[in-house]
């Protein structure tokens, strides 16, 4: 018997084990065979991801959630005032996770033992937002609960977001799935600027903002300044806020009654039950088993397994394999309904398929078709170039899986002579494109070369034509260019005052122009500049971190363009152009990039049998340069003394030779190279 129990077949489903359970194989699992008191008893252990369904034969029946009792909504807060902790609190609290290894949501995670199956940010799944501490993309789930007052219970949809200015787009599109949010502020740090720019993107959505003030058992904690502060920034009445501390687990219990009271439902209930099926794809992700699952928010109407539906952006018509929701993982359940956030699988062929913000109808029902989501506006680009040229296929799957998780990615093709095939890709800001890199190699396994970020420019041409320049290889002539306009931003500083000072010579020297300062409760200041956007996307941030002992913080927006005078820096080696090394600067920076660069090149270039000459030029002068002096034969070693002309006739042999080798010969800056330059970029000795 056991051993036909025992017998799983490759990707199969074992309907035969008693517990009625039901494993999907898409991750690991072992089978152990124990004895209790002395009866033969069969544990399965299964160690789940993203992309793993466990559930229960005895599905979820959503259909008695009516819409009157369905919230939706967010956590938005500033990066690191407890957004993702106080998700997992709010879990736990709910049942959502197992009591067992998360306890009931009030209890403190001081007096709590260490587990290694817990953890305090159970939303944060992905390896990349381990390891750095904080959140990069958002995630939903669905918890049940049974408000009090009314007895009744409730079917709540709970999206964590991130707190990073270079997510923000990640924000908006979780936004459009809500009709409220939670305004998590530290009772600490107070109003940050990510704080504010979260809150008008809630308030320009039309959703209902619940303040909630976080960290209140710390003892540098005033919870009265930051009420203050609400109300100076927002208009929020003191008595508006939730006190609440995530750690400890003080005043949880009082987050999802407000929510249930404050928030309104999706949409009223309609009497017609025979509305169309409408739904949203606001997230996809990639299962190597299952293809793409898309996660929808329900508008009108019900989809079940088995159901028809056709996408209003390609106009292809899809089976759906599977619905569900995602409590905590993902978890069948027969239907969804109207205002319900799920998943379902279409069963779509290639992940180009997927578009965020595209609308799904029933087939021979079509409906008018959602507003979508606004398009990401990319603000850094880079080229990114695989390693091994090989390689390039894998890359560009890669990437196009990634693109289904981040669709504010942009990539277009790319090639360089130095790095070979690659692709030019968009990103929202230095950091979103940090963290795309690292999970390309941790997700996909793809190592790759990232040349150095660039914005775009607008170039406007003699005849006329104005031209987007994001590759400063496709920079035009002097001869050929009118005036070129780079992109500004509106920088918002805020800071402890005792740093003012250092931050405003920062600003300054970033060519930074001050448009407004305004003094905060607790001793802090709030600057705003505006930039060009070029100055600020390299190491702007961990200068202003580093200066302020990390208390600053930076949100910015984008301001349109601005006339501005800057040039291409040219590198030549030997007088041959590397299209690659390009760059577009402010010509009042030109020598001193250009010092820079040269520096660097002349440690990553090998001698070579000839002199090598690095330059950099912008148009027809040279800014920079450095040389590479010929590793030399000692052609005069078999001259034991004689005439000095036979030593001179040796040499200049020797030196006609070279001469012809350098017109002949040709320098190439190796992959190798080209990656140690990038990595030695603040190395300027």
């Amino acid at each position: 018997m056991f051993s036909r129990l025992l017998n799983r077949g490759n990707g199969g489903v074992n309907k035969n084990i008693t517990s009625g359970l039901l494993l999907r194989r898409t991750t690991t699992t072992t089978t152990r065979l124990s004895y209790i008191n002395n009866s033969p008893t069969l544990s399965i252990r299964s160690f789940c991801s993203k992309s793993t369904t466990i559930t229960s034969d005895e599905k979820l029946d959503l259909s008695g959630y009516t819409t009157d009792r369905i919230r939706n909504f967010s956590i938005i807060a500033h990066i690191d005032h407890g957004k993702t902790t106080l998700s997992t609190k709010l879990l736990s609290l709910t049942g959502t996770l197992p009591k067992s290894i998360y306890g009931s949501g009030e209890d403190s995670l001081v007096q709590k033992e260490k587990s290694e199956e817990r953890r305090e940010q159970y939303l944060d799944k992905l390896q990349v937002e381990k390891e750095r501490g904080i959140t990069v993309k958002a995630q939903t789930c669905t918890m049940k609960y049974r408000n009090k007052e009314d007895g009744k219970d409730y079917l709540l949809n709970l999206i964590d977001t991130p707190g990073h200015v270079d997510f923000s787009y990640e924000v908006s599109r979780s936004l459009m799935a809500c009709q409220g949010a939670l305004l998590v502020v530290d009772a600490v740090q107070g109003v940050q600027a990510q704080t504010m720019a979260n809150y008008y993107l809630a308030l320009d959505s039309g959703l209902e903002v619940i303040p909630v003030i976080n960290k209140i058992d710390l003892p540098t904690a005033d919870v009265e300044r930051v009420k203050q502060e609400l109300k100076d920034a927002f208009g929020f009445h003191p008595d508006d806020a939730v006190l609440v501390s995530a750690k400890t687990g003080v005043g949880i219990t009082d987050i999802l009654p407000a929510v249930i009271d404050r928030i309104p439902p999706p949409q009223e209930p309609t009497k017609s039950p025979k509305v169309p099926f409408k739904a949203l794809l606001f997230d996809s992700w990639f299962d190597r088993f299952r293809g793409v699952i898309c996660l929808i928010k329900v508008v009108d109407g019900k989809v079940k397994k088995g159901d028809s539906i056709v996408s209003a952006g390609n106009k292809q018509t899809y089976e759906v394999f599977d619905v569900g929701i995602m409590h905590p993982e993902q978890r069948p359940a027969p239907s969804l309904f109207t205002g319900q956030v799920g998943y379902i699988t279409p069963g779509m062929k290639t992940s180009k398929e997927a578009r965020v913000g595209d609308t799904f109808y029933m087939k021979d029902f079509p409906v008018e078709p959602l507003p979508g989501f606004q398009p990401a506006k990319q603000m850094v680009f880079a080229g990114i170039y695989p390693v091994d040229s090989l390689d390039y296929t894998q890359l560009r799957e890669s990437f196009e899986k990634l693109m289904l998780t981040d669709s504010s990615i942009s990539m277009t093709n790319e090639t360089s002579v130095a790095l070979g095939m690659g692709f030019r890709c968009g990103f929202l800001g230095l950091l979103h494109m940090d963290v795309v890199l690292q999970r390309l190699e941790q997700e996909y396994g793809q190592v790759v070369i990232a040349t150095p970020p660039t914005v775009p420019y607008r170039c406007l041409l003699t005849d006329g034509k104005e031209i987007l320049i994001s590759n400063p290889a496709g920079y035009p002539s002097a001869e050929h260019l009118s005036k070129t306009f780079e992109p500004m931003v509106t920088g918002h500083v805020t800071l402890p005052t005792e740093y003012f000072g250092a931050v405003v010579k920062l600003c300054m020297d970033s060519r930074g122009i001050l448009t407004n300062q305004e003094t905060l409760e607790g001793n802090r200041t709030r600057i705003t500049f505006n930039f060009p956007l070029g100055e600020i996307v390299t190491d702007f941030y961990d200068n202003l971190k580093r200066i302020s002992s990390g208390y600053a913080s930076l949100d910015y927006e984008d301001n349109g363009y601005q006339e501005s005078d800057v040039a291409k820096v040219r590198v030549l080696l030997n007088g041959e152009e590397v299209d690659s090394l390009s760059a577009i600067v402010h010509k009042s920076n030109a020598q001193r990039y250009s010092r820079s660069l040269v520096k660097r090149l002349r440690k990553v270039i090998d001698r070579q049998m000839f002199q090598v000459n690095i330059q950099a030029m912008v148009g027809s002068d040279v800014q920079a340069r450095e040389t590479i002096s010929a590793m030399r034969k000692d052609v005069t070693a078999k001259c034991y003394g004689g005439d000095i002309t036979r030593r001179r006739k040796l040499l200049d042999k020797q030196k006609e030779g070279k001469k012809r080798m350098k017109q002949m010969g040709c320098v190439e800056l190796s992959q190798e190279g080209f990656l140690k330059l990038m990595k030695s970029t603040n190395d300027d000795d």
